[in-house]
């Protein structure tokens, strides 16, 4: 029996645009089966969007995308990893995801602060492009360079000059853990700073990455995002039957 799915989805409540329940109504009609609300660094909306689902009969798994860090070869590496079927209630979860607010918080306003400096002057309000936001990342901050017009070769490199404090992945993966659910690499093919992409030191440096996290109670991979080719995802569903994942699959959908 076949169904339709999509594992990784933003609203509203981080860096999407649309409401869970708008989501849960879209996903509806276009006849998926389950989906799962994966915002970052948060659990906010996952209500909202579990009462649709259940008003639609559309399976809502409710999640979170965690921002965290692996220290590789002295080098410090971003890793996004997803929680699923956690309990948005538990105390650990939330306390840990209002760190990482705090985090977010703070590089926002140092990053505000830098790019002023450097000639691209965006205000505090520039970055609320939605009706009563509350989260603001860094595809708020390129919404907001975009529409003042300014010209930046390399915008994620621009953001990069100012680092935001995040927990390490072994953290990431024991908090979703303890909310009883399962961690899963997000986007492997996003990983930045293991080599160039789809090259042989990529793959290699990807594969000792993994063999880590699962040591570290890491229960899947993300084998189908856009960020993938068919190759790729070819590569990535042998590297988690390597080491015994499940597979997963996800838009990464910010909003239409």
């Amino acid at each position: 029996m076949s169904y339709k799915a999509d594992y990784h989805i933003h609203s509203c409540y981080s860096d999407g645009t649309m409401r869970p329940v708008d989501i849960v109504r879209m996903y509806k009609e276009k006849e998926y089966d389950v989906i799962a609300l994966t915002d970052h660094d948060g659990v906010d909306g996952v209500k909202e969007a579990e009462i649709a689902g259940e008003a639609l009969k559309i399976k809502v798994v409710p999640g979170v995308e965690i921002s965290s860090s692996m220290n590789f070869y002295e080098k410090s590496v971003e890793l996004h990893i997803l929680g699923y079927h956690i309990d948005t209630e538990n105390q650990l979860l939330l306390e840990k995801l209002k760190e990482l607010r705090a985090y977010r918080e703070d590089r926002n306003r140092r990053l505000l602060t830098f790019l002023n400096e450097h000639g691209y002057p965006l205000t505090e309000e520039d970055l609320l492009q939605q009706p009563g936001q509350t989260y603001v990342g860094k595809p708020n901050f390129a919404r907001a360079i975009r529409e003042k017009g300014y010209v930046v070769e390399d915008m994620w490199d621009v953001f990069d000059q100012v680092e935001k404090k995040k927990i390490s992945v072994g953290e990431a993966i024991e908090v979703i853990r303890q909310a009883g659910g399962i961690a899963v690499l997000a986007h492997p093919m996003k990983i930045r700073g293991i080599g160039e992409k789809e090259s042989q030191p990529f793959w290699e440096a990807l594969d000792e990455i993994t063999s880590e996290l699962k040591r570290n109670g890491l229960k899947g991979m993300e084998c189908y995002h856009p960020s993938a080719s068919a190759e790729d995802s070819l590569r990535l569903v042998s590297l988690a039957g390597k080491y015994h994942l499940h597979i997963t699959e996800g838009s990464d959908f910010h909003g239409e």
